[in-house]
């Protein structure tokens, strides 16, 4: 698995974690957008796709941006993530 990443997501919205494999050579626009609709479709759409989340490391307090390749971020395995909505 030298491909991919095991973080832990948290969402605060729904109070809600799962453990992921992220894909270190994708942007992280895109893994966000698949992460964000695989979540609304567990929680029966409780958490709404059309808007604009934010990936903060829990540790750090570290935004990431959305046009960063994962494996050029310090998310590792074991790290994380807070997914966060923006108004």
């Amino acid at each position: 698995m030298k491909n991919k990443v095991l973080v832990k997501l948290y969402v605060p919205e729904l109070d809600f974690e799962t453990d992921l494999f992220l894909p270190v050579n994708e942007v992280l626009w895109k893994v966000k957008i698949l992460i964000i609709k695989a979540l609304s479709d567990m929680t029966g759409g409780c958490l709404d796709k059309n808007k604009k989340y934010l990936f903060i490391n829990k540790h750090t307090g570290n935004i990431y941006k959305s046009n960063s390749i994962l494996y050029d971020t310090d998310i590792r395995n074991a790290t994380e993530i807070i997914i966060v909505s923006i108004k």
